[in-house]
């Protein structure tokens, strides 16, 4: 937010301290001018109000990107943000050309009821009847990919195969989808499988306002009892920032009509759906709170009641890495017994794993549904998870260390020389800071500090950045915005990718005064607050 006379200001102000004329070493000589010509080049791109307005946004990737030179130089900056994103779009869409989205799902049912609902007399005389028999009683499997043809043709190739019991099968899927215009799309599907015939079909989707859409299916599927027709359509509508309406009609071999509502906020998600149709009529409520932890921990729970009976269903999800989601939830039904679902969601692939406990509403197989999952979990978190997360962040750490040695080298001995370079300069200052008893910094330190004891076997990594801090002062004040200090002229990063601080022990009118601040927060001293108690 500097205006163009503080850029001035601080121009002059580092040429003064870094012009090569000022200094005769021949080593200072050569580090001024060094240092000199990066001010020149910060202060020639912040006082072009085009090129600065693609650093502030950008940084300096914005401004090594190719296309600029097609922007009008009298655009704001809000219209070269949106410049920018357009020629970013452009070179999307180019990528979009060799890229695919793949997508998958890998089920796998489990029957468990041996676990708690067997006749033990029964299995007396047979060999390894004592130990319950769980198998696996069906599996599915499918999976998807998108091949962008041009700018508004996507084509998607889709595959599944089943199989439960011993009996399976499979199908192969093609659509063709075109963007007629900025309000909606359309796509032909074609089908066919080793249980079912040909299938044709035909999905629009179409929006009517800014808040309402509608999306209409029809479907043809061949077979050996003949065409079996069917369409669904769906009615959306915004009815506040964080509400959407539903109404569903569904005709063929299963129809029905479905009205829901979902309620969607930062942290809650609520659905009440209510369903007439054939076989099937029921109606039901769900909700889910989301916490706001970096895990992204949300627990869940629903009611669900029909002709087909009442199942109550309660889990919770949790973010175990960078791109992994594990979810568990249990689900107690009658007539449908009781059921553990396991699901891990990896990028863009889910796995699920529903387990059948028992046919019967049994204390003993809800309680160990709910228990554990939860014991295996924080075992597994304690023991396996956290042990490799924090290897791998220890590993990607050591990477950027690596791939940024040089430039954090090149970095450290500007800084050095920097440092060396404002001596005089410091001198000065505090011979006009002690007459007017003003601001002097004793010390100051910047990097990472360990005060917890939880943390006390990490390596303390701190530099000491008195004099830098000492140049930046001016009337007795020290003004710092918000941005990390790693950039302040006299510093660098002494602990790429990890947590840092500036720690400054100053002199006030001849008091005291301490402060700790966090890497991009915003420094003003002197305060009243930051006074050392002389009891103290």
């Amino acid at each position: 937010q500097a205006s163009q006379e503080e850029l001035k200001a601080a121009y002059r102000r580092l040429c003064m301290l870094y012009h090569p004329d000022k200094h005769r070493d021949p080593d200072l000589k050569t580090q001024a001018e060094r240092l000199f010509n990066l001010v020149h080049q910060a202060y020639e791109v912040l006082s072009d109000p085009q090129t600065r307005a693609i650093y502030d946004i950008y940084g300096r990737r914005g401004l090594e990107m190719e296309g600029w030179e097609v922007v009008e130089r009298k655009r704001t900056p809000a219209e070269i943000r949106e410049e920018f994103e357009r020629l970013q779009r452009e070179r999307e869409e180019r990528r979009l050309q060799q890229r695919t989205n793949p997508k998958g799902t890998i089920s796998v049912g489990i029957d468990a009821t041996d676990l708690f609902d067997r006749y033990d007399e029964e299995y007396e005389d047979v060999p390894g009847s004592s130990f319950p028999q769980i198998e696996i009683n069906k599996m599915h499997i499918s999976q998807s990919i998108e091949a962008p043809l041009t700018a508004t043709d996507t084509a998607i190739l889709s595959g599944n195969l089943s199989t439960q019991n011993g009996n399976g099968g499979g199908s192969i899927n093609l659509a063709l989808r075109r963007v007629t215009s900025a309000k909606g799309w359309g796509e032909l599907e074609f089908g066919a499988g080793d249980l079912q015939g040909p299938l044709f079909g035909l999905k629009i989707f179409r929006n009517l306002t800014p808040r309402c859409f509608i999306t209409t299916n029809c479907a043809l599927q061949f077979s050996s009892r003949g065409i079996r027709p069917g369409l669904t359509t769906v009615l959306a509508r915004n009815l506040d920032k964080n509400t959407m309406g539903y109404l569903q009609w569904r005709w063929g071999i299963q129809s029905a009509m479905n009205t829901s509502i979902v309620r969607d906020t930062k942290t809650s998600h609520f659905t009440v759906a209510l369903q007439l149709g054939i076989p099937h009529s029921f109606m039901m409520v769900s909700y889910q709170h989301k916490f706001q932890d970096e895990d992204q921990t949300r627990v869940k729970g629903s009611l669900k009641a029909g002709f087909f009976g009442t199942i109550v269903e309660y889990g919770a999800e949790r973010k175990i890495s960078r791109h992994s989601i594990l979810g568990a939830t249990v689900s107690v039904g009658v007539p449908q017994g009781v059921s553990l679902k396991i699901k891990l969601n990896r990028a863009s692939q889910t796995y699920f794993f529903p387990v059948h406990l028992t046919d019967q509403l049994l204390p003993s197989a809800v309680f160990y549904a709910t228990v554990g999952p939860l014991v295996i979990y924080f075992a597994m978190h304690r023991l396996i998870i956290k042990p490799y997360l924090r290897a791998q962040k220890e590993r990607e750490l050591e990477k950027q260390r690596e791939t940024t040695a040089s430039d954090i080298l090149q970095k450290k001995q500007e800084a050095e020389a920097a440092v060396r370079l404002m001596q005089e300069s410091v001198r000065r200052i505090i011979e006009a800071e002690e007459a007017r008893m003003g601001l002097i910094v004793v010390n100051a330190w910047y990097g990472k500090f360990v005060n917890d004891n939880s943390r006390k076997n990490e390596k303390v990594k701190v530099i000491d950045v008195t004099v830098p801090l000492q140049c930046l002062v001016k009337d007795s004040k020290l003004i710092l915005t918000e941005a990390s200090k790693a950039g302040l002229p006299g510093f660098y990063d002494p602990c790429v990718g990890e947590e840092k601080s500036l720690k400054v022990l100053y002199q006030f009118r001849g008091v005291l005064h301490q402060v700790m601040s966090a890497d991009n927060e915003a420094l003003r001293i002197p305060k009243q607050s930051h006074r050392i108690d002389a009891d103290g």
